[in-house]
């Protein structure tokens, strides 16, 4: 019996493939969903692996051609695979890198066009430069530094634009909280409002003239408060929310916090404290499995300079372990 393996975007597909190779007396044995090759299979696509047999001998020609066209190992490549590897890349996205780099510059490439490529690969999980929607609301676990990266954006926008956001507390659990980006907000010159509950953030809501940073309270949105306000904003048009996790966070952990905040349908991911993380692969291998584009990276306490849209270029370098990571991905 001769069987061989067929990978194709369906069933139907790969089963056309057997018939056509092996004929229409093809035997299916298996079917599995697997990984697509290269950078798409890192970034979550699949495909169907089928096995088909024929129980007869087939022509030796086929299978010899297509052993023949496979490549032999190219050891420059395997090269350039070890150094993203040794930089702290996933080996399945530095193999695809390495594969995307043109035959001419494999040779000779440096670590700033293994950077180009990783950073075009790496391209549909950043956000990128998007305007500001009515209400960016920020919700995470207790210490991943939302207020703080509210604090930054404002401080940038005003910085950069002269564009006063408002900043919205809605936090009724913790004072300090609170009286923090009240401060921010007063050295920013932002219009801050308090908000203990849904009425006063629908209050807060209706009420502005520009777009609101609101910043909520680091507890379970199973929480009766916490989902009071999530079905209140769920309601509205025009509100963009950002699920903020640590750098450093594990795959596991970030599965747990994906699973329970999965009911607020965050639309962003905010990336902070890229430098007191060893790694980002574990926190990129969970965007793997459930896509959500980044908007925000931040990498220290300072604001605003700490801060930084999220682009191709930038994951790229928080890949690669280069710090700080504004200058490093210019």
């Amino acid at each position: 019996m001769y069987s061989k393996q067929y990978r194709k975007p369906s069933v139907r597909e790969a089963l056309k493939a057997a018939r056509e190779e092996l004929g229409a007396d093809a035997l299916v044995l298996s079917t599995d969903l697997v990984s697509v090759d290269g950078w798409r299979g890192w970034l979550g696509a699949r495909e169907v692996q089928m096995t088909a047999a024929i129980d007869r001998k087939v022509s030796e020609s086929r299978p010899l051609r297509a052993k023949r066209r496979q490549p032999d190992t190219d050891p420059i490549r395997h090269s350039l695979v070890a150094r993203l590897v040794a930089s702290g890349v996933d080996p399945m996205l530095a193999d695809a890198v390495a594969k995307s780099v043109p035959d001419a510059e494999c040779r000779g490439a440096t670590i700033a066009g293994l950077r180009r490529a990783l950073a075009a690969l790496l391209g549909p999980l950043a956000a990128g430069d998007e305007d500001f929607a009515r209400a960016e609301v920020f919700i995470g676990p207790p210490g991943v530094g939302k207020t703080t990266t509210i604090a930054k954006i404002a401080a940038r926008e005003r910085a950069g634009n002269g564009r006063a956001l408002g900043m919205v507390a809605a936090d009724g659990f913790r004072a300090g909280a609170v009286e923090q980006l009240r401060i921010y907000a007063t050295i920013i010159g932002s219009p801050f409002k308090v908000a203990r509950n849904a009425e006063e953030l629908d209050k807060a809501l209706s009420g502005s003239r520009q777009p609101l940073l609101v910043d909520t309270a680091g507890r379970s949105p199973n929480d009766p408060a916490v989902r009071e306000l999530l079905q209140l904003l769920g309601k509205r048009r025009l509100v963009r929310t950002h699920l903020v996790m640590a750098a450093d966070t594990s795959a596991n952990s970030a599965r747990r916090i994906f699973d329970a905040y999965e009911g607020a349908r965050p639309d962003r991911l905010v990336i902070t404290k890229i430098d007191e993380a060893e790694s980002l692969n574990p926190l990129l291998a969970v965007l793997r499995e459930r896509p959500l584009p980044v908007s925000f990276i931040t990498a220290g306490q300072r604001v605003p300079e700490d801060l930084d849209r999220a682009t191709p270029a930038l994951l790229a370098s928080a890949m690669l372990r280069e710090l700080p990571l504004s200058q490093e991905a210019n």
